[in-house]
């Protein structure tokens, strides 16, 4: 019994879709991704079409006091007293190209300032992260939190 070219060829499309590897979230800025310095962790994250960043870990999360380290660099005083620790860091992040993001900004909470910034996907487990003032960029490289 033979069977109709369409029901072959519809078969064989599953199969290659089937033996087809997934995409991995390693070809993705998506994840964890521990910082310069080992002094904390962010994780990025879609944020409607763009994607965003936050802090979900901190080497030292409180002060000398014991408390959580506040936002006490922000030029915002009204943002001063929220907690680094679940800080928006990274945001509005477009792809831009196989292995780049661009259009977003980095906010610094060391100066309480926000830059521009572009992320670049170096290999499946770093990623630099540049901050932007005009036409002078400092890149760190965050590798990826397993």
């Amino acid at each position: 019994m033979a069977i109709p070219v369409r029901t072959a060829v519809l078969a064989l499309s599953l199969s290659a879709a089937v033996a087809a590897p997934a995409p991995s979230q390693a070809a993705d800025i998506l994840g964890t991704w521990l910082t310069k310095g080992g002094k904390s962790h962010v994780t990025i994250e879609p944020c409607g079409e763009r994607f965003c960043g936050k802090i979900v870990w901190m080497k030292e999360p409180n002060d000398a006091a014991g408390k959580p380290k506040l936002d006490k660099e922000n030029s915002d005083e009204a943002l001063r007293s929220r907690p680094i620790l679940g800080l928006p860091l990274l945001t509005g992040f477009k792809k831009n190209g196989a292995r780049e993001w661009d259009g977003g900004q980095i906010y610094n909470p060391e100066d309480g300032k926000t830059y521009r910034s572009e992320l670049e996907l170096k290999s499946d487990h770093e990623l630099g992260v540049s901050g932007c003032v005009l036409f002078f960029c400092k890149e760190q490289l965050w590798t990826r939190v397993p």
